[in-house]
Protein backbone atom coordinates (compact mmCIF):
# COMPACT_ATOMS: atom_id res chain seq x y z
CA UNK A 1 0.00 0.00 0.00
CA UNK A 2 1.62 3.64 -1.32
CA UNK A 3 1.66 6.33 1.20
CA UNK A 4 -1.52 8.46 -0.59
CA UNK A 5 -3.43 4.81 -0.12
CA UNK A 6 -2.64 5.20 3.42
CA UNK A 7 -3.69 8.65 4.28
CA UNK A 8 -6.76 8.27 1.69
CA UNK A 9 -7.74 5.26 3.83
CA UNK A 10 -6.85 6.89 7.04
CA UNK A 11 -8.97 10.04 6.27
CA UNK A 12 -12.26 7.72 5.68
CA UNK A 13 -11.58 7.50 9.30
CA UNK A 14 -12.00 11.16 10.14
CA UNK A 15 -14.14 11.43 7.58
CA UNK A 16 -16.52 10.46 10.17
CA UNK A 17 -16.50 13.46 12.13
CA UNK A 18 -18.03 15.96 9.60
CA UNK A 19 -18.99 18.38 12.19
CA UNK A 20 -15.92 18.66 14.63
CA UNK A 21 -13.70 18.95 11.48
CA UNK A 22 -16.02 21.53 9.70
CA UNK A 23 -15.26 23.70 12.64
CA UNK A 24 -11.73 22.54 12.52
CA UNK A 25 -11.80 24.46 8.80
CA UNK A 26 -13.47 27.27 10.51
CA UNK A 27 -10.88 28.02 13.63
CA UNK A 28 -8.28 27.48 11.36
CA UNK A 29 -9.15 30.14 8.54
CA UNK A 30 -10.53 32.62 11.32
CA UNK A 31 -6.81 32.11 13.23
CA UNK A 32 -4.82 32.26 9.96
CA UNK A 33 -7.33 35.21 9.08
CA UNK A 34 -6.18 37.06 12.50
CA UNK A 35 -2.25 36.56 11.72
CA UNK A 36 -2.34 37.51 8.17
CA UNK A 37 -4.50 40.84 9.17
CA UNK A 38 -1.97 41.86 11.56
CA UNK A 39 1.13 41.94 9.66
CA UNK A 40 -0.52 44.34 7.35
CA UNK A 41 -2.17 46.77 10.22
CA UNK A 42 2.20 46.68 11.25
CA UNK A 43 2.77 47.94 8.14
CA UNK A 44 0.14 50.60 8.38
CA UNK A 45 1.18 51.55 11.82
CA UNK A 46 4.90 52.36 10.24
CA UNK A 47 3.58 54.67 8.15
CA UNK A 48 1.79 57.22 10.54
CA UNK A 49 5.73 57.50 11.59
CA UNK A 50 6.50 59.97 8.77
CA UNK A 51 9.55 61.34 10.25
CA UNK A 52 11.52 62.95 13.45
CA UNK A 53 8.48 64.96 15.55
CA UNK A 54 6.00 63.77 12.64
CA UNK A 55 4.10 60.99 14.17
CA UNK A 56 0.38 60.50 14.35
CA UNK A 57 -0.15 59.00 17.42
CA UNK A 58 -3.84 58.72 17.22
CA UNK A 59 -3.80 56.82 14.22
CA UNK A 60 -1.02 54.75 15.74
CA UNK A 61 -2.95 54.21 18.99
CA UNK A 62 -6.36 53.03 16.96
CA UNK A 63 -4.47 50.97 14.84
CA UNK A 64 -2.61 48.78 18.19
CA UNK A 65 -6.05 48.95 19.66
CA UNK A 66 -7.36 46.88 16.81
CA UNK A 67 -4.27 45.07 16.32
CA UNK A 68 -5.10 43.55 20.04
CA UNK A 69 -8.54 42.36 19.24
CA UNK A 70 -7.51 41.00 16.10
CA UNK A 71 -4.72 38.98 17.49
CA UNK A 72 -7.17 37.84 21.03
CA UNK A 73 -9.40 36.45 18.60
CA UNK A 74 -6.60 34.96 16.63
CA UNK A 75 -5.52 33.04 19.78
CA UNK A 76 -9.10 31.97 20.61
CA UNK A 77 -9.76 30.72 17.92
CA UNK A 78 -6.07 29.20 17.61
CA UNK A 79 -6.96 27.10 21.43
CA UNK A 80 -10.11 25.99 19.53
CA UNK A 81 -7.77 24.88 16.47
CA UNK A 82 -5.63 22.43 18.78
CA UNK A 83 -8.51 21.27 21.08
CA UNK A 84 -10.48 19.89 17.88
CA UNK A 85 -7.63 18.65 16.22
CA UNK A 86 -6.89 16.48 19.36
CA UNK A 87 -10.15 15.64 19.68
CA UNK A 88 -10.23 14.32 15.89
CA UNK A 89 -6.98 12.96 16.56
CA UNK A 90 -7.93 10.65 19.32
CA UNK A 91 -11.16 10.05 18.59
CA UNK A 92 -9.99 8.24 14.93
CA UNK A 93 -7.34 6.75 16.40
CA UNK A 94 -9.88 5.33 19.37
CA UNK A 95 -12.38 3.83 16.37
CA UNK A 96 -8.89 2.21 14.78
CA UNK A 97 -8.22 0.10 17.52
CA UNK A 98 -11.54 -0.93 18.15
CA UNK A 99 -11.73 -2.01 14.71
CA UNK A 100 -8.73 -3.95 15.23
CA UNK A 101 -9.36 -5.50 18.17
CA UNK A 102 -12.40 -6.33 16.69
CA UNK A 103 -10.72 -7.78 13.44
CA UNK A 104 -8.58 -9.62 16.22
CA UNK A 105 -11.12 -11.54 16.95
CA UNK A 106 -12.16 -13.08 14.24
CA UNK A 107 -8.97 -13.80 12.49
CA UNK A 108 -8.20 -17.52 11.89
CA UNK A 109 -5.98 -19.39 14.38
CA UNK A 110 -3.72 -19.83 11.76
CA UNK A 111 -2.66 -16.06 12.05
CA UNK A 112 -2.28 -16.15 15.57
CA UNK A 113 -0.14 -19.25 15.05
CA UNK A 114 2.12 -17.24 12.52
CA UNK A 115 2.50 -13.77 14.27
CA UNK A 116 4.50 -12.98 17.59
CA UNK A 117 2.17 -11.78 20.11
CA UNK A 118 4.57 -8.99 20.77
CA UNK A 119 4.06 -7.45 17.53
CA UNK A 120 0.33 -7.87 17.66
CA UNK A 121 0.88 -5.92 20.76
CA UNK A 122 3.20 -3.28 18.98
CA UNK A 123 0.55 -2.63 16.77
CA UNK A 124 -2.04 -2.02 19.40
CA UNK A 125 0.53 0.30 21.19
CA UNK A 126 3.25 1.81 19.57
CA UNK A 127 1.87 2.18 16.18
CA UNK A 128 -1.16 3.53 17.21
CA UNK A 129 0.67 6.04 19.26
CA UNK A 130 2.71 6.88 15.64
CA UNK A 131 -0.64 7.12 13.98
CA UNK A 132 -2.40 9.57 16.44
CA UNK A 133 1.33 11.96 16.38
CA UNK A 134 1.25 12.28 12.57
CA UNK A 135 -2.81 13.22 13.13
CA UNK A 136 -2.65 15.45 15.40
CA UNK A 137 0.29 17.14 13.86
CA UNK A 138 -0.64 16.97 10.31
CA UNK A 139 -4.25 17.96 10.72
CA UNK A 140 -3.37 22.09 12.31
CA UNK A 141 -0.10 22.49 9.85
CA UNK A 142 -2.12 20.79 6.73
CA UNK A 143 -5.34 23.51 6.93
CA UNK A 144 -3.36 26.29 8.44
CA UNK A 145 -0.56 26.05 6.26
CA UNK A 146 -2.43 25.67 3.05
CA UNK A 147 -4.86 28.84 4.43
CA UNK A 148 -1.64 30.93 5.31
CA UNK A 149 0.22 29.99 1.63
CA UNK A 150 -2.84 31.24 0.00
CA UNK A 151 -3.70 34.30 2.06
CA UNK A 152 0.03 35.26 1.81
CA UNK A 153 0.50 34.99 -1.41
CA UNK A 154 -2.15 37.49 -2.25
CA UNK A 155 -1.36 39.86 0.06
CA UNK A 156 2.38 40.11 -1.05
CA UNK A 157 0.82 39.93 -4.74
CA UNK A 158 -1.22 43.47 -3.11
CA UNK A 159 1.68 45.55 -2.09
CA UNK A 160 4.93 44.16 -4.56
CA UNK A 161 4.08 41.59 -7.41
CA UNK A 162 7.85 41.85 -8.70
CA UNK A 163 8.75 40.52 -5.04
CA UNK A 164 5.75 38.16 -4.99
CA UNK A 165 7.70 36.56 -7.64
CA UNK A 166 11.23 35.90 -6.26
CA UNK A 167 8.87 34.46 -3.48
CA UNK A 168 7.36 31.74 -5.59
CA UNK A 169 10.15 31.16 -7.88
CA UNK A 170 11.65 29.96 -4.62
CA UNK A 171 8.69 27.52 -3.96
CA UNK A 172 9.37 24.81 -6.64
CA UNK A 173 13.31 24.25 -4.81
CA UNK A 174 12.02 24.18 -2.07
CA UNK A 175 9.52 21.82 -2.66
CA UNK A 176 12.21 19.79 -4.54
CA UNK A 177 14.95 19.54 -1.48
CA UNK A 178 12.22 18.02 0.73
CA UNK A 179 10.62 16.01 -1.78
CA UNK A 180 14.55 14.47 -2.56
CA UNK A 181 14.89 13.83 1.25
CA UNK A 182 11.33 12.12 2.37
CA UNK A 183 10.98 9.84 -0.38
CA UNK A 184 14.67 8.27 0.89
CA UNK A 185 13.56 8.59 4.41
CA UNK A 186 10.30 6.84 4.27
CA UNK A 187 11.98 3.23 3.79
CA UNK A 188 14.14 3.90 6.64
CA UNK A 189 10.62 4.35 9.30
CA UNK A 190 9.37 1.39 7.49
CA UNK A 191 12.48 -0.77 8.77
CA UNK A 192 12.01 1.21 12.24
CA UNK A 193 8.57 -0.12 12.99
CA UNK A 194 9.00 -3.31 11.49
CA UNK A 195 12.16 -3.95 13.84
CA UNK A 196 10.62 -2.70 16.80
CA UNK A 197 7.75 -4.92 16.85
CA UNK A 198 10.09 -7.53 15.99
CA UNK A 199 11.73 -6.17 19.73
CA UNK A 200 8.79 -6.08 20.95
CA UNK A 201 7.83 -9.65 20.21
CA UNK A 202 11.32 -11.09 21.99
CA UNK A 203 11.09 -9.12 25.22
CA UNK A 204 7.81 -10.84 25.38
CA UNK A 205 8.51 -14.04 25.11
CA UNK A 206 11.63 -13.48 27.60
CA UNK A 207 9.84 -11.81 30.41
CA UNK A 208 6.66 -14.55 29.55
CA UNK A 209 9.27 -17.79 30.30
CA UNK A 210 11.65 -15.68 32.58
CA UNK A 211 11.70 -18.73 34.90
CA UNK A 212 12.45 -21.32 31.56
CA UNK A 213 15.51 -18.09 31.13
CA UNK A 214 16.64 -18.63 34.75
CA UNK A 215 16.59 -21.83 35.25
CA UNK A 216 18.64 -23.00 31.88
CA UNK A 217 21.04 -20.08 32.41
CA UNK A 218 19.99 -18.48 29.50
CA UNK A 219 20.05 -14.90 30.82
CA UNK A 220 23.56 -13.98 29.01
CA UNK A 221 22.44 -15.56 25.80
CA UNK A 222 19.45 -13.70 25.90
CA UNK A 223 21.15 -10.20 26.73
CA UNK A 224 22.93 -10.77 23.67
CA UNK A 225 20.30 -11.78 21.45
CA UNK A 226 18.61 -8.49 22.99
CA UNK A 227 21.34 -6.03 22.84
CA UNK A 228 21.63 -7.18 19.05
CA UNK A 229 17.95 -6.49 18.08
CA UNK A 230 17.85 -3.53 20.36
CA UNK A 231 21.09 -2.35 18.21
CA UNK A 232 19.42 -3.19 15.23
CA UNK A 233 16.72 -0.80 16.16
CA UNK A 234 18.79 1.93 17.45
CA UNK A 235 20.84 2.19 14.42
CA UNK A 236 17.22 2.02 11.96
CA UNK A 237 15.93 4.66 14.41
CA UNK A 238 18.73 6.95 14.20
CA UNK A 239 19.26 6.37 10.17
CA UNK A 240 15.53 7.47 9.85
CA UNK A 241 15.20 10.33 12.82
CA UNK A 242 18.80 12.00 10.79
CA UNK A 243 17.69 11.70 7.37
CA UNK A 244 13.74 12.38 7.89
CA UNK A 245 15.51 15.62 10.29
CA UNK A 246 17.47 17.07 7.00
CA UNK A 247 14.10 18.48 4.91
CA UNK A 248 13.67 21.42 7.53
CA UNK A 249 16.95 23.05 7.80
CA UNK A 250 17.16 22.72 4.27
CA UNK A 251 14.11 24.19 3.17
CA UNK A 252 15.35 26.59 6.05
CA UNK A 253 17.82 27.36 4.13
CA UNK A 254 16.12 28.30 0.66
CA UNK A 255 13.56 30.25 2.36
CA UNK A 256 16.43 32.37 4.75
CA UNK A 257 17.83 33.36 1.34
CA UNK A 258 14.81 33.82 -0.68
CA UNK A 259 14.16 36.45 2.64
CA UNK A 260 17.37 37.86 1.98
CA UNK A 261 17.11 38.94 -1.51
CA UNK A 262 13.59 39.70 -0.92
CA UNK A 263 14.67 42.29 1.74
CA UNK A 264 17.77 43.56 -0.40
CA UNK A 265 14.90 44.52 -3.61
CA UNK A 266 12.38 46.00 -1.28
CA UNK A 267 15.11 47.93 -0.17
CA UNK A 268 15.66 49.09 -3.83
CA UNK A 269 12.26 49.64 -3.94
CA UNK A 270 11.91 52.18 -1.25
CA UNK A 271 14.51 54.29 -2.64
CA UNK A 272 13.11 54.20 -5.81
CA UNK A 273 9.62 55.23 -4.47
CA UNK A 274 8.22 51.98 -5.43
CA UNK A 275 7.25 50.78 -2.14
CA UNK A 276 7.12 52.38 1.30
CA UNK A 277 8.67 51.44 4.78
CA UNK A 278 5.46 50.26 6.04
CA UNK A 279 4.84 48.40 3.28
CA UNK A 280 8.13 46.42 3.37
CA UNK A 281 7.78 45.75 6.60
CA UNK A 282 4.40 44.21 6.41
CA UNK A 283 5.83 42.02 2.95
CA UNK A 284 8.99 40.65 4.75
CA UNK A 285 6.57 39.47 7.52
CA UNK A 286 4.60 37.49 4.55
CA UNK A 287 7.58 36.30 3.45
CA UNK A 288 8.39 34.78 6.67
CA UNK A 289 4.42 33.63 6.93
CA UNK A 290 4.63 31.69 3.21
CA UNK A 291 7.70 30.32 4.68
CA UNK A 292 6.70 29.15 8.11
CA UNK A 293 4.04 25.95 6.73
CA UNK A 294 7.15 25.03 4.29
CA UNK A 295 8.83 24.83 7.18
CA UNK A 296 6.20 23.20 9.74
CA UNK A 297 5.47 20.97 7.19
CA UNK A 298 9.04 19.78 6.56
CA UNK A 299 9.49 19.61 10.22
CA UNK A 300 7.01 17.53 11.14
CA UNK A 301 7.66 15.41 8.38
CA UNK A 302 9.02 12.61 10.47
CA UNK A 303 6.16 12.28 12.17
CA UNK A 304 3.67 11.94 8.74
CA UNK A 305 6.47 9.37 7.87
CA UNK A 306 6.54 7.43 10.96
CA UNK A 307 2.38 7.41 11.11
CA UNK A 308 2.13 6.13 7.65
CA UNK A 309 4.33 3.45 8.11
CA UNK A 310 2.20 2.29 11.59
CA UNK A 311 -0.40 2.63 9.67
CA UNK A 312 0.51 0.19 6.90
CA UNK A 313 1.24 -1.89 9.24
CA UNK A 314 -2.49 -1.56 11.14
CA UNK A 315 -4.11 -2.24 7.49
CA UNK A 316 -1.63 -4.85 7.22
CA UNK A 317 -3.88 -6.89 9.87
CA UNK A 318 -6.93 -5.00 9.28
CA UNK A 319 -6.83 -6.52 5.41
CA UNK A 320 -5.55 -9.93 6.82
CA UNK A 321 -8.86 -12.51 5.67
CA UNK A 322 -10.92 -13.31 8.76
CA UNK A 323 -12.39 -16.46 9.40
CA UNK A 324 -14.32 -18.21 6.01
CA UNK A 325 -18.02 -16.14 6.68
CA UNK A 326 -20.50 -18.34 8.18
CA UNK A 327 -23.67 -18.93 5.64
CA UNK A 328 -26.15 -16.93 6.01
CA UNK A 329 -28.48 -19.88 6.83
CA UNK A 330 -26.25 -21.09 9.42
CA UNK A 331 -27.53 -24.04 11.45
CA UNK A 332 -27.69 -23.11 15.43
CA UNK A 333 -26.61 -26.05 17.46
CA UNK A 334 -28.95 -26.38 20.41
CA UNK A 335 -27.98 -28.63 22.95
CA UNK A 336 -26.23 -31.41 21.29
CA UNK A 337 -27.08 -35.20 21.59
CA UNK A 338 -23.38 -35.99 21.09
CA UNK A 339 -22.99 -37.55 17.80
CA UNK A 340 -19.49 -37.10 15.92
CA UNK A 341 -18.79 -38.59 12.64
CA UNK A 342 -15.56 -37.70 10.95
CA UNK A 343 -15.91 -38.98 7.70
CA UNK A 344 -12.75 -39.36 5.00
CA UNK A 345 -10.85 -36.07 6.64
CA UNK A 346 -7.75 -34.73 4.94
CA UNK A 347 -5.69 -31.99 6.30
CA UNK A 348 -3.08 -29.90 5.97
CA UNK A 349 -1.26 -26.83 8.15
CA UNK A 350 1.19 -26.60 4.85
CA UNK A 351 -0.30 -27.50 1.63
CA UNK A 352 3.09 -29.05 0.68
CA UNK A 353 2.82 -31.86 3.35
CA UNK A 354 -0.30 -33.40 4.37
CA UNK A 355 -0.46 -33.72 8.10
CA UNK A 356 -4.32 -36.31 8.14
CA UNK A 357 -4.80 -38.22 5.15
CA UNK A 358 -7.88 -39.89 5.47
CA UNK A 359 -9.16 -39.88 8.67
CA UNK A 360 -13.02 -41.59 9.89
CA UNK A 361 -14.30 -41.94 12.85
CA UNK A 362 -17.91 -42.20 14.57
CA UNK A 363 -18.62 -41.15 17.99
CA UNK A 364 -21.91 -42.30 19.72
CA UNK A 365 -23.65 -40.57 22.11
CA UNK A 366 -21.85 -40.54 25.82
CA UNK A 367 -18.60 -41.90 24.42
CA UNK A 368 -15.03 -41.55 25.87
CA UNK A 369 -12.69 -41.09 23.19
CA UNK A 370 -8.93 -40.95 24.08
CA UNK A 371 -6.18 -40.22 21.90
CA UNK A 372 -2.72 -40.85 22.29
CA UNK A 373 0.60 -40.92 20.06
CA UNK A 374 4.05 -39.31 19.44
CA UNK A 375 4.17 -35.87 19.82
CA UNK A 376 3.70 -34.38 16.13
CA UNK A 377 1.36 -37.25 15.22
CA UNK A 378 -2.04 -34.95 14.79
CA UNK A 379 -3.60 -35.21 17.88
CA UNK A 380 -4.19 -31.93 18.91
CA UNK A 381 -5.27 -31.31 15.40
CA UNK A 382 -8.46 -33.17 15.65
CA UNK A 383 -9.51 -31.10 18.35
CA UNK A 384 -8.73 -27.66 16.28
CA UNK A 385 -11.10 -29.18 13.45
CA UNK A 386 -13.61 -30.30 15.52
CA UNK A 387 -13.83 -26.58 16.81
CA UNK A 388 -13.39 -25.08 13.51
CA UNK A 389 -10.50 -23.48 14.09
CA UNK A 390 -9.55 -24.55 11.04
CA UNK A 391 -11.83 -25.98 8.36
CA UNK A 392 -10.52 -29.68 6.82
CA UNK A 393 -9.27 -29.74 3.17
CA UNK A 394 -11.55 -32.63 2.13
CA UNK A 395 -13.81 -34.73 3.75
CA UNK A 396 -15.95 -33.59 6.17
CA UNK A 397 -17.30 -33.71 9.94
CA UNK A 398 -20.40 -33.72 11.77
CA UNK A 399 -22.61 -33.74 14.46
CA UNK A 400 -25.91 -34.93 15.14
CA UNK A 401 -26.05 -35.41 11.24
CA UNK A 402 -25.09 -31.55 10.46
CA UNK A 403 -22.04 -30.59 8.32
CA UNK A 404 -20.14 -28.58 11.04
CA UNK A 405 -19.14 -26.14 8.63
CA UNK A 406 -23.12 -25.46 7.98
CA UNK A 407 -23.22 -24.30 11.89
CA UNK A 408 -22.32 -21.15 13.26
CA UNK A 409 -19.43 -21.13 14.75
CA UNK A 410 -20.58 -19.82 18.02
CA UNK A 411 -23.11 -22.33 18.30
CA UNK A 412 -21.06 -24.94 17.81
CA UNK A 413 -18.35 -23.69 20.40
CA UNK A 414 -20.91 -23.41 22.51
CA UNK A 415 -21.51 -26.70 22.76
CA UNK A 416 -17.98 -28.27 23.88
CA UNK A 417 -16.23 -27.09 27.14
CA UNK A 418 -12.39 -27.02 26.49
CA UNK A 419 -9.54 -27.46 29.56
CA UNK A 420 -6.56 -27.41 28.03
CA UNK A 421 -2.67 -27.66 29.21
CA UNK A 422 -1.81 -24.33 29.00
CA UNK A 423 -3.62 -22.32 31.13
CA UNK A 424 -5.29 -18.89 31.12
CA UNK A 425 -6.61 -16.35 33.40
CA UNK A 426 -7.07 -12.36 33.25
CA UNK A 427 -6.94 -10.00 36.01
CA UNK A 428 -9.88 -9.84 38.11
CA UNK A 429 -11.36 -12.21 41.16
CA UNK A 430 -11.30 -15.80 41.20
CA UNK A 431 -15.12 -15.97 40.62
CA UNK A 432 -14.91 -14.02 37.71
CA UNK A 433 -12.27 -16.29 36.65
CA UNK A 434 -14.55 -19.28 36.98
CA UNK A 435 -17.81 -16.84 35.79
CA UNK A 436 -16.35 -16.39 32.94
CA UNK A 437 -18.19 -18.52 30.52
CA UNK A 438 -21.55 -18.04 32.47
CA UNK A 439 -21.32 -14.30 33.85
CA UNK A 440 -24.71 -14.59 35.08
CA UNK A 441 -24.06 -17.45 37.71
CA UNK A 442 -24.73 -17.27 41.17
CA UNK A 443 -22.12 -18.14 43.76
CA UNK A 444 -23.70 -20.72 45.03
CA UNK A 445 -23.19 -22.36 41.02
CA UNK A 446 -19.72 -20.84 41.43
CA UNK A 447 -18.85 -23.07 44.56
CA UNK A 448 -20.43 -25.82 43.65
CA UNK A 449 -17.74 -26.16 40.17
CA UNK A 450 -14.86 -25.38 42.51
CA UNK A 451 -15.82 -27.92 44.82
CA UNK A 452 -16.30 -30.39 41.85
CA UNK A 453 -12.84 -29.74 40.56
CA UNK A 454 -11.31 -29.67 43.91
CA UNK A 455 -10.74 -26.14 44.10
CA UNK A 456 -13.13 -24.92 46.85
CA UNK A 457 -10.61 -25.44 49.82
CA UNK A 458 -7.41 -23.80 48.53
CA UNK A 459 -9.49 -20.92 47.82
CA UNK A 460 -11.30 -20.49 51.02
CA UNK A 461 -7.30 -20.24 52.19
CA UNK A 462 -6.90 -17.21 50.05
CA UNK A 463 -6.85 -13.60 51.41
CA UNK A 464 -10.13 -12.68 49.83
CA UNK A 465 -11.57 -15.93 48.97
CA UNK A 466 -13.60 -16.06 45.61
CA UNK A 467 -12.94 -12.33 46.01
CA UNK A 468 -9.27 -12.47 45.71
CA UNK A 469 -7.87 -10.34 42.82
CA UNK A 470 -5.29 -11.91 40.58
CA UNK A 471 -3.32 -11.02 37.90
CA UNK A 472 -3.49 -12.12 34.47
CA UNK A 473 -0.58 -14.48 34.77
CA UNK A 474 -1.98 -15.56 37.75
CA UNK A 475 1.43 -15.51 39.78
CA UNK A 476 0.39 -15.79 43.04
CA UNK A 477 -0.74 -19.36 42.02
CA UNK A 478 1.23 -22.88 41.58
CA UNK A 479 0.24 -23.78 38.37
CA UNK A 480 -1.71 -26.59 39.48
CA UNK A 481 -4.29 -24.60 40.85
CA UNK A 482 -4.57 -22.33 38.09
CA UNK A 483 -5.61 -25.25 36.36
CA UNK A 484 -8.27 -26.37 38.71
CA UNK A 485 -9.74 -22.66 37.83
CA UNK A 486 -9.89 -23.60 34.30
CA UNK A 487 -11.59 -26.93 35.32
CA UNK A 488 -13.90 -25.25 37.65
CA UNK A 489 -14.91 -22.79 34.96
CA UNK A 490 -16.09 -25.71 32.32
CA UNK A 491 -17.91 -27.86 34.91
CA UNK A 492 -19.52 -24.48 35.84
CA UNK A 493 -20.81 -24.20 32.16
CA UNK A 494 -21.56 -27.81 31.77
CA UNK A 495 -21.46 -28.50 28.17
CA UNK A 496 -22.68 -31.55 26.51
CA UNK A 497 -19.32 -32.49 25.05
CA UNK A 498 -15.75 -32.29 26.62
CA UNK A 499 -12.23 -31.50 25.10
CA UNK A 500 -9.63 -32.37 27.45
CA UNK A 501 -6.20 -32.17 26.07
CA UNK A 502 -3.51 -32.41 28.39
CA UNK A 503 -5.68 -30.78 31.19
CA UNK A 504 -4.23 -32.79 34.27
CA UNK A 505 -0.54 -32.60 33.05
CA UNK A 506 -0.18 -29.71 35.67
CA UNK A 507 -1.40 -31.46 38.58
CA UNK A 508 -0.10 -33.90 41.43
CA UNK A 509 -0.62 -37.38 41.38
CA UNK A 510 -2.83 -37.13 44.83
CA UNK A 511 -4.88 -34.03 42.99
CA UNK A 512 -5.15 -35.58 39.57
CA UNK A 513 -6.63 -38.87 41.22
CA UNK A 514 -9.54 -36.33 42.68
CA UNK A 515 -9.92 -34.86 39.80
CA UNK A 516 -10.79 -37.72 37.98
CA UNK A 517 -13.27 -38.34 39.82
CA UNK A 518 -15.15 -35.11 39.19
CA UNK A 519 -14.62 -35.87 35.46
CA UNK A 520 -16.19 -39.04 35.72
CA UNK A 521 -18.79 -37.74 37.43
CA UNK A 522 -18.83 -34.58 34.74
CA UNK A 523 -17.97 -37.26 31.28
CA UNK A 524 -21.03 -39.50 32.34
CA UNK A 525 -23.26 -39.31 29.47
CA UNK A 526 -21.17 -36.46 27.19
CA UNK A 527 -19.43 -37.23 24.55
CA UNK A 528 -15.91 -36.57 25.35
CA UNK A 529 -12.68 -36.16 23.61
CA UNK A 530 -9.16 -36.59 26.15
CA UNK A 531 -5.62 -36.05 24.98
CA UNK A 532 -3.14 -37.07 27.32
CA UNK A 533 0.33 -38.59 27.63
CA UNK A 534 0.00 -40.34 31.34
CA UNK A 535 -2.10 -42.93 29.58
CA UNK A 536 -2.61 -43.89 33.67
CA UNK A 537 -5.62 -41.59 32.90
CA UNK A 538 -7.33 -42.97 30.13
CA UNK A 539 -7.24 -46.42 31.22
CA UNK A 540 -11.52 -45.84 31.74
CA UNK A 541 -11.87 -44.84 27.94
CA UNK A 542 -14.50 -46.44 25.62
CA UNK A 543 -12.57 -45.77 22.98
CA UNK A 544 -8.62 -45.29 22.20
CA UNK A 545 -6.85 -44.26 19.19
CA UNK A 546 -3.42 -44.10 18.50
CA UNK A 547 -1.99 -41.59 16.00
CA UNK A 548 0.78 -41.64 13.80
CA UNK A 549 1.61 -39.21 11.42
CA UNK A 550 -1.80 -38.12 11.12
CA UNK A 551 -3.74 -41.44 10.97
CA UNK A 552 -5.47 -43.76 13.42
CA UNK A 553 -2.74 -47.03 13.10
CA UNK A 554 -4.69 -48.78 16.14
CA UNK A 555 -8.04 -48.20 18.64
CA UNK A 556 -9.91 -49.90 20.83
CA UNK A 557 -10.22 -50.61 24.44
CA UNK A 558 -7.42 -50.05 27.12
CA UNK A 559 -7.00 -53.83 27.59
CA UNK A 560 -7.56 -54.92 24.03
CA UNK A 561 -5.08 -52.88 23.34
CA UNK A 562 -2.84 -54.15 25.53
CA UNK A 563 -3.23 -57.10 24.84
CA UNK A 564 -2.58 -57.07 20.84
CA UNK A 565 0.81 -55.71 22.04
CA UNK A 566 1.23 -52.97 19.43
CA UNK A 567 1.92 -49.00 19.38
CA UNK A 568 -0.28 -48.14 22.04
CA UNK A 569 0.99 -51.71 24.03
CA UNK A 570 4.99 -50.33 23.94
CA UNK A 571 3.79 -46.46 24.65
CA UNK A 572 1.77 -47.78 27.53
CA UNK A 573 4.54 -50.27 29.06
CA UNK A 574 7.65 -47.67 28.23
CA UNK A 575 6.19 -44.97 30.91
CA UNK A 576 6.73 -47.82 33.97
CA UNK A 577 10.66 -48.93 32.10
CA UNK A 578 13.57 -47.55 34.45
CA UNK A 579 15.86 -45.84 32.32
Amino acid sequence: MSGKETWRRLLTYVGQYKTTTCWVIVSAVLSVLASLIGPYMIGQAIDHMVDKGVVDFKGIAQILAGLGIVYVVGSLFSWLLTYLTNRIAFQTVNDMRRELFDHFNILPLSFHDTHPQGDSISRFVNDMDAVSDGLLQGFSTLITGIITIIGSIVLMLYISPIMTLVVLVSTPITYGVARFITTRSQRMFREQAKILGSLNGYVEEMIGGQRVVTAFHYENRSLEEFSARNEQLYQAGVKSQFYGSLSNPSTRLVNNMTFSVTAMIGCISIILGGISVGGLSSFLIYTNLFAKPFNEITGVLTQFQAATASAQRIFAILDSPPEQPEKSNAVQLERSKGTILFDHVKFSYNPERTLITNFSLEVKPGTRVAIVGQTGAGKTTLVNLLMRFYDVDSGSISIDGVNINDMSRDSLRTNFGMVLQDTWLFSGTIRDNIAYGKPEATDEEVIAAATAANAHSFIKRLPHGYDTVISGSGDSLSQGQKQLLTIARVILVDPPMLILDEATSSIDTLTEARIQKAFMKMIAGRTSFVIAHRLSTIREADLILYMKNGDVVESGTHEGLLASGGHYASLYNSQFTTA
